[in-house]
C-alpha cells in the first residue's frame, strides 16, 4: 500500500513539474535554471548521504561520469531547451518515448531481443511521433527534437546503467548523487557561457527552483527507489504511465496549453505504447 502512495506522489511530483519548470523559464535562461536546480538537488542528495548511513566515496567513477553526462548533462538540459520554445504538454510526451529507444538500444547493446508485442509497442510509439512531430509542417519541429533527443540520452545512461550493474554493485542513491554532480558540471559551463544575464529572483522562480532541487530531484528519487525496492520493475513501470498525462492535463488546466486533433492522435497512441510495453514488463 504504501509503494502504490509513493507512486502516486512521484506521478504527481514529476507530472506537474512540467508545468512548474515551464514557468520557471520565466524568470531565468533555460541552462541557468538546468544548472542551479541539478547542481543543487545533488548537494541535498550528497548531504542525505551520510544521514542515510549510505557510502558517500563515489564508486566507478568513469561509469558515474557517463551516466552524469547522458542523465543529467543531456536529459535535463535538453528538456529545459526544449520547453523554452515548446508546450510543456508536447514535451512531456515527447521525452516519455524513452522506454522505446531503451527497447531498441537494448537489442542492440544488451542483446535483449524485442518480441512479439513489444514490435507493436514500438510501431504505435513511432507512428505517435510522427504525428506529434508532423515533419511536413515546421513549427515547434526543433523543440519537438529536443525533447526527442532528452528521452534518447535517459534512454541511453539506463543501458550505461545496466552495462554497470553487470560489471559490479553500486549504490543506487550514491550512485544518483554523483552522476547527478558531475552531470551539473557541464551544465554550469554551458550556463556560464551562454550568459546573458542572472535569473529574476522572483518570489515564483525561488518557488519554482524549490520545487526541483526539494521535491522533483530529492524527494522524488527517494520514493522512486522505494517503489522499485518493494513493487517488481514492470509493476512500478505502470505507475509511471501517469507522468506524462499529468503533465498534458496540468499544462491545459494552468497554462491554457491547447493540442491539435493530430497532436492529440499522436499522444494517444504513445501513451497507449506506453501501456503496452508495462502491461508486458509486469509479472
Amino acid at each position: 500500500m504504501l509503494a502504490v502512495v509513493a507512486l502516486a506522489a512521484l506521478a504527481l511530483i514529476w507530472g506537474y513539474n512540467w508545468v512548474v519548470m515551464k514557468v520557471g523559464l520565466r524568470y531565468s535562461q533555460p541552462f541557468t535554471f538546468a544548472a542551479l536546480r541539478t547542481f543543487l538537488g545533488a548537494a541535498a542528495l550528497l548531504a542525505l548521504l551520510p544521514v542515510l548511513h549510505r557510502p558517500l566515496r563515489p564508486r566507478a567513477v568513469g561509469y558515474t561520469l557517463l551516466i552524469g553526462l547522458l542523465q543529467t548533462t543531456g536529459f535535463v538540459g535538453l528538456i529545459m531547451w526544449a520547453l523554452q520554445s515548446g508546450g510543456a504538454a508536447r514535451t512531456s510526451i515527447l521525452t516519455y518515448t524513452m522506454p522505446f529507444w531503451l527497447l531498441l538500444m537494448a537489442w542492440v547493446v544488451l542483446g535483449e531481443r524485442l518480441k512479439g508485442l513489444q514490435w507493436f509497442a514500438v510501431g504505435l510509439a513511432a507512428g505517435g511521433l510522427l504525428l506529434i512531430l508532423s515533419p511536413w509542417r515546421l513549427q515547434g519541429v526543433f523543440s519537438s527534437l529536443l525533447a526527442v533527443g532528452a528521452g534518447v540520452c535517459w534512454a541511453a545512461s539506463a543501458v550505461v546503467a545496466k552495462l554497470l550493474q553487470r560489471r559490479q554493485s553500486v549504490d543506487l542513491l550514491s550512485l544518483t548523487a554523483w552522476q547527478m554532480l558531475l552531470g551539473s558540471v557541464p551544465l554550469v559551463v554551458i550556463a556560464l557561457a551562454t550568459w546573458s544575464g542572472p535569473p529574476v529572483w522572483s518570489s515564483t522562480f525561488i518557488w519554482t527552483l524549490a520545487y526541483n532541487v526539494v521535491l522533483a530531484n530529492a524527494l522524488a528519487w527517494f520514493l522512486w527507489l522505494y517503489a522499485l525496492r518493494v513493487l517488481s520493475a514492470g509493476r512500478a513501470g505502470i505507475g509511471t504511465l501517469a507522468i506524462p498525462v499529468i503533465g498534458v492535463a496540468a499544462a491545459a488546466l494552468q497554462l491554457g496549453e491547447r493540442v491539435s486533433p493530430l497532436e492529440a492522435a499522436g499522444m494517444a497512441l504513445i501513451v497507449g505504447a506506453l501501456a503496452v510495453g508495462a502491461f508486458l514488463a509486469s509479472p
